[in-house]
């Protein structure tokens, strides 16, 4: 490989050649071999589109060349446009606070932009990472302000998929609606119960959970570009942050806004805490319905079997014909790296020390690798279980019918104690509950069919008094 040197404070080094990134990043490459992983491409998107914000302000204030202005400007679009992504080798966990990505970003316009204005990269003639695509910036506020827009756009993917499963999840309540079930609490048999309002809850805990991801967008919106390297703006023109924000909505059709205060938005890193409490709180729930979802279709014949999810693939090596819930597996498996993600966020958001939190870039891989997931397992685990799901209505019907939870309501007919009689008498001698009802002559059949009746046992009401 044929290499160029470059020189910056530390001395030379080796660049290859062909490279757009610089010195810096070249260092950090060297440095950090951790994990293999390099920045998501939202993140690249985010970054450069906040450079690119950055350098339009700094053009219109006439602090920058228009030349170069513009030329990072076209860089940056070119990069928007899905160039030069391959440019971008510094690790996810590299030094703190981001300054690897940051200057990574910075070489690769600055050389970007000199061919464009007629140069050649690795010269920096006319344009310098530090002194004009990072002009008025540090890596302390465009690290965290670029890691907020990355996940904000991101959540603007999680949002769709989060409604379509709600939307699917309700159409089932709607189809199921009709049939009757035996409810269950502490995993042992209760009152009757639809199977459509079971998945009805399902469907409303998707949507409440929705609103803390809502409130999670909200505080991402919040920016603190322009506070510079300690939240005190220097080096930054007055109106400078403002037509940074201002540039960023146009390019994105969002709402930023400008932090109300500076050093407050340098020195927490909340909006990150409150992304890791939304998608904390989705997943909980998301792991609660998989697992009831994998209870209500077990079996095929020793298990509940209530519900029938799409088999999608063989479910043994050795067991002939074997099918698995696959899709609410995988669902929980992910939903599983999502909680460990968002407490990864948790222990970074906590680590801040006075004016700045150095583990940003453990925050910002933790949240776009969680994002990413749960975006993708809700539309496959949606798209190939949860619009197949069919229901048993046979079963359930006998499972709500010969239920001794049923004879709860007997209680406002004979009394909560003799109603236990019946029930221990009906378990005893494998009877049902309208049999042994029958045998010790309690109710009349007109009564009994009443009291008994499931159907009106699914919705608010008194038997007997209504």
């Amino acid at each position: 490989m044929e290499y160029r040197i470059e020189k910056d404070s530390l001395g030379e080094v080796q660049v290859p050649a062909q490279a757009y990134w610089g010195s810096q990043a070249e260092r950090s490459r060297r440095l950090f071999p951790i994990s293999g992983l390099t920045e998501h491409p939202r993140m690249i998107e985010s970054f450069i589109l906040l450079k690119k914000a950055c350098a339009a302000a700094n053009t219109e204030l006439g602090l920058l060349p228009r030349d170069i202005g513009e030329a990072i400007q076209r860089a940056a679009d070119e990069i928007l446009g899905g160039a030069l992504r391959d440019q971008f080798p510094v690790d996810v966990f590299h030094m703190g606070a981001g300054t690897s990505f940051n200057m990574n970003c910075n070489e690769v316009l600055a050389n970007r932009a000199e061919e464009l204005l007629g140069g050649r990269k690795g010269e920096y003639q006319r344009v310098n990472p530090n002194d004009h695509p990072n002009f008025g910036q540090s890596t302390n506020d465009t690290f965290p302000s670029a890691m907020r827009i990355m996940a904000r756009l991101m959540l603007e993917d999680l949002f769709p998929a989060v409604d379509r499963l709600a939307e699917a999840l309700d159409a089932k309540a709607r189809e199921f609606d009709p049939i009757l079930k035996s409810a269950r609490t502490h995993l042992q048999d209760a009152v009757p119960i639809r199977l459509g309002q079971e998945f009805a809850a399902y469907a409303k805990a998707v949507r409440k959970a929705r609103r803390w991801l809502e409130q999670a967008a909200w505080e991402l919106e919040e920016l603190g570009i322009g506070g510079s390297a300690a939240g005190t703006g220097l080096n930054t023109h007055p109106q400078y942050r403002f037509l940074v924000v201002r540039n960023l909505n146009a390019y994105t059709g969002l709402n930023f806004r400008n932090a109300e205060d500076l050093r407050e938005a340098m020195q927490s890193q909340m909006p990150l805490a409150a992304l890791a409490a939304g998608l904390r709180i989705l997943a909980l729930e998301l792991t609660r319905i998989a697992n009831d979802l994998r209870l209500l279709c077990s079996g095929p014949l020793t298990g509940l079997a209530e519900i029938v999810l799409p088999p999608v693939q063989p479910g043994s090596s050795i067991m002939p014909g074997k099918v698995n819930p696959s899709m609410a597996e995988n669902l929980n498996m992910v939903l599983f790296q999502v909680l460990g993600q968002c407490q990864a966020i948790d222990y970074a958001v906590q680590a801040g020390q006075l004016e700045l939190n150095v583990m940003m870039p453990g925050m910002a891989f933790s949240a776009q690798f969680a994002l990413q997931i749960l975006t993708n397992t809700l539309h496959t685990f949606t798209e190939n279980c949860v619009l197949g799901i069919q229901a048993d209505s046979e079963r359930c019907r006998h499972y709500a019918e010969t239920s001794p939870s049923l004879a709860t309501a007997l209680n406002t007919y004979v009394g909560y104690k003799q109603a236990a009689e019946v029930v221990k008498k009906a378990l005893k001698e494998n009877k049902t509950i309208p049999d042994v009802v029958r045998e010790l002559g309690l109710l009349d059949e007109e009564t009994l069919a009443k009291a008994l009746d499931p159907a009106k046992l699914t919705e608010p009401g008194i038997p007997g008094r209504d």
